[in-house]
């Protein structure tokens, strides 16, 4: 089974007006790389089981992209948005937002599972990703092995590819999860990864189970150099 996160392409934060958007569409910039990674995907088409993509608009897009490309067709999985951010966020100027944002960077990190004041705490985003993408891969065979004492799973041997357009957040908590890492907060910290990038998670046979693990992180092969954004 090989499960391949795509970051969506750079999102267009500040509205015409310089206010913040917690749901964004794309910018210029952020559809070129939405076809880029569709172009980098149409080789691929006939090795692709299933194309899925997170409900927000960036994510959408960058799907739209890939479907147009491959003639995929997208299935929405809500249970992979990223972190919730605080209602009040939207519509007030985005440097309000950026300042914000730097403030909690600064705090303790045991204060950080907390995630920002009025939005979902990482307790409950890590909970969600994780049951959401144990029950996501059982729908296609694979679950965790009943004697697990490193992380192992079960997988059937010809288990399928599947292509997941979410957010760096979702992406990193997924990769952390099934390689087998004990959480931590803000997970994107430890897994960063770029604007349209590709990770791919395959699982290998160890033992009498199978084990995950991380074929490519972060790949921008793809896109231009001057494309590259984080």
């Amino acid at each position: 089974m090989e499960l391949v996160l795509i970051r969506h392409a750079q999102p267009a934060w500040r509205n015409a007006d310089g206010s913040a958007t917690n749901d964004p569409d794309l910018t210029p910039l952020g559809f070129r790389q939405a076809a880029a990674v569709a172009d980098r995907l149409v080789p691929e088409v006939g090795t692709i089981d299933g194309l899925f993509s997170t409900t927000a608009v960036r994510s959408v897009s960058t799907a739209r992209a890939i479907s147009e490309a491959t003639g995929l067709t997208a299935s929405v999985e809500p249970w992979a948005l990223e972190i919730g951010q605080p209602t009040q966020w939207e519509g007030i100027p985005e440097e309000q937002v950026v300042r914000e944002l730097h403030a909690l960077r600064t705090r303790p990190l045991e204060e950080w599972w907390d995630g920002s004041p009025g939005g979902e705490t990482f307790r409950d985003f890590h909970e969600r990703i994780t049951t959401g993408v144990e029950a996501f891969l059982g729908r296609f065979g694979g679950t965790r092995h009943p004697h697990d004492p490193m992380h192992l799973w079960d997988v059937p041997d010809d288990g399928p590819r599947l292509v997941l357009v979410a957010h760096a957040g979702t992406n990193s908590v997924i990769t952390s999860h099934l390689l087998g890492l004990d959480p931590q907060p803000w997970e994107w910290e430890r897994f960063p990864c770029n604007h349209a990038s590709i990770t791919v998670l395959r699982s290998r046979p160890i033992a009498s189970a199978d084990m995950w693990a991380l074929e490519h992180f972060s790949d921008v092969a793809h896109l231009a150099a001057e494309d590259v954004s984080a």
